[in-house]
């Protein structure tokens, strides 16, 4: 059966976010009276209660709101922990005078480990289209922003993949420390017809080392970021 095609766990893509964005009333987004006009986002993470609702949320900015509705998913597994996510919401005030968050959207943003780099790994680099790379205000983790082609075929066995491996430590004579990451991106079959957004954040509590240093090849060639952690 033709349908759009599996990006493998580490990628989401909000094309649900860009539809409510876009399909909200202008009229009512200019005078300011619609439920969108105060609409913001954020990377945050999703504080799950033991009923597996998200009950509230902290943003990169260290913001902590309680959710003025609690907020379910599928893809809220888990009990009695965290999800990083990408959310929409206004922040508005209940009758007591607190603020509180109340969800447009909310999407899962995954947060991929890196893996060290060894002879038996296939490594691949089919472009992507780079959008941004930077540190969350909290440093604890590094948000990526890319865009993948994709589009629809009969083939069921397409799937695309996105992965980091770590190459060598390099140190300096000052004793600092640059972690290299190579973008693994295999595009798997899948048909590049039109572009797609895709955010990743990787942790950055497991990096004993000043910088990363990400390579990533793209549709105009080869991009090198580096990204100060301390």
């Amino acid at each position: 059966m033709r349908g759009f095609l599996r990006v493998i766990v580490i990628i989401a893509i909000h094309c649900q976010l860009l539809t409510l964005i876009s399909s909200c009333s202008q009229d009512a987004y200019d005078k300011g009276e619609g439920r969108y006009s105060l609409m913001r986002g954020d990377f945050a993470e999703a504080n799950v209660n033991s009923s597996r609702e998200v009950t509230s949320i902290t943003t990169d900015d260290g913001e902590t709101l309680p959710l003025k509705t609690p907020f379910t998913a599928k893809w809220i597994s888990r009990p009695d922990t965290a999800y990083r996510c990408m959310l929409y919401y206004n922040k508005v005030k209940e009758a007591d005078g607190k603020a509180v968050a109340e969800v447009v959207s909310m999407g899962r943003v995954p947060c991929p480990r890196i893996i060290p780099l060894s002879v038996n790994v296939q490594y691949k680099d089919d472009p992507v289209k780079f959008e941004s790379l930077w540190k969350s205000q909290s440093g604890n983790y590094m948000n990526l922003h890319l865009q993948l082609k994709t589009g629809q075929t009969e083939d069921s066995t397409a799937v695309q993949k996105l992965e980091f491996f770590s190459d060598q430590v390099i140190v300096y004579p000052d004793g600092r420390r640059t972690l290299p990451v190579l973008l693994h991106h295999d595009q798997g079959g899948v048909p590049e017809y039109y572009s797609t957004q895709a955010y990743i954040s990787i942790p950055t509590a497991n990096l004993d080392v000043d910088s990363v240093r990400f390579r990533i090849n793209t549709y105009s060639g080869l991009v090198i970021k580096t990204l100060p952690l301390q």
